[in-house]
């Protein structure tokens, strides 16, 4: 049994390209930066960025193509596959690795909230002509004094 899975979690370096193919299905593609970062043998901070082409199709490409912009956060998941074409101004075969995505998860806004703690809105989070600001959430207020484990009930 052969296993082909990509897991990818980044911040798009572009818009999502959005397009058909022939048959009228949409496609969209972008880029996905990732980085690592590790200490050297002397100590020293060191750091690698790679960048993932990433493929989407159908109903998955026009959300990516709605929610998601350059900068954005994304978790994808999907298979690897390298596209081979002939390079007309070249002459020679040119090859392009990509990930062809099955899923996705948008990560956190730029306000700092997550997309799962409501509906993603592509705005750029100024509010809609005639909108009012949200009321301000009711908070707990906590006792600022320490409490002791010895008095919990359980």
């Amino acid at each position: 049994m052969y296993i082909n899975k990509a897991m990818v979690y980044g911040n798009l370096t572009r818009d999502p390209e959005m397009r058909a193919i022939p048959s009228g299905q949409q496609v969209a593609s972008f880029s996905l930066a990732t980085n690592r970062v590790w200490k050297d043998k002397a100590g020293s901070k060191q750091e690698s960025v790679d960048y993932h082409n990433i493929v989407m199709y159908g109903k998955l490409a026009e959300l990516a193509a709605q929610y998601l912009k350059k900068g954005s956060g994304v978790y994808v998941e999907g298979r690897m596959q390298t596209r081979s074409w002939d390079d007309a101004t070249s002459g020679g075969k040119k090859y392009r690795m990509e990930v062809v995505a099955d899923t996705m998860q948008f990560g956190p806004r730029a306000g700092g909230a997550t997309a799962s703690s409501g509906s993603y809105s592509p705005a750029s989070g100024a509010p809609a002509k005639g909108a009012q600001a949200p009321e301000p959430l009711e908070t707990i207020e906590y006792p600022q004094e320490d409490i002791n484990p010895d008095d919990i009930p359980f």
